[in-house]
């Protein structure tokens, strides 16, 4: 049977680049993201092998009934891809805007969390790969970022959950990059990681063998 990959923001940047790359190498891709036009594009041009489901990750009802989408479509859950998030406009603690904060800290980490929840019984069956995208920002410590602080949740998080998962047979893989070249950031960035580069780590953490586990992947920009 195909594998199918579930992937949430995957309607631009790494969630997008990722299904591609997912849809190349065979597996089926179960698309989730708010925009229903933009994910409707892209599964239209991957063909039969995706799934675009509207959904905010946010919404754990709205989650499980797009997890059930996706296994009536395809069957069965091989792997996901929790990979939504954002950051905020005003910048530091003192000045920081709360309610930008309550958005965001929802998103970065409640919606990871509900979509292991809610996708773990699914990757249980399979002995399945949970993938996180956290961040360089996690790793570091930068001068007031409340951004920085959701990625250091989602560090621990990752390997929490890692060693959970091991107890029957599954893998958490978490993704760190530095500058991504997205809608993140006002400016293009060519210069930086481009979405493929992290779909490609993304791509070999899920297609390792069952003897070995991928922690961490920490991509970082080579000028």
């Amino acid at each position: 049977m195909t594998r199918t990959l579930l992937i949430t923001g995957a309607s631009s940047g790494i969630g997008e680049a990722t299904a591609r790359a997912a849809a190349q190498s065979g597996w089926n891709v179960a698309l989730l993201a708010r925009s229903e036009d933009k994910l409707a594009w892209i599964a239209r041009a991957i063909g039969d092998q995706a799934l675009a489901v509207p959904c905010d990750v946010t919404d754990r009802n709205a989650l499980y009934d797009a997890v059930s989408a996706a296994c009536d479509k395809f069957g069965q859950l091989d792997a996901v891809f929790a990979n939504a998030g954002k950051g905020v406009d005003s910048p530091g603690v003192e000045k920081g805007d709360p309610e930008e904060w309550h958005e965001m800290i929802h998103l970065n980490i409640l919606a990871v969390l509900y979509t292991a929840n809610v996708t773990l019984p699914e990757l249980r069956k399979t002995k399945g790969h949970f993938v996180v995208t956290g961040s360089k920002a996690g790793r570091d410590h930068m001068k007031g970022s409340i951004y920085g602080a959701t990625k250091w949740f989602v560090q621990g998080f990752a390997g929490n959950l890692a060693e959970e998962m091991r107890e029957w047979g599954g893998r958490c893989t978490l993704i760190t990059p530095g500058m991504v070249d997205t809608a993140f950031f006002d400016e293009p960035k060519p210069s930086k990681i481009q979405p493929d580069d992290i779909a490609r780590a993304v791509m070999f953490a899920i297609e390792q063998p069952d003897t070995a586990a991928v922690r961490e992947i920490h991509v970082m920009p080579n000028d």
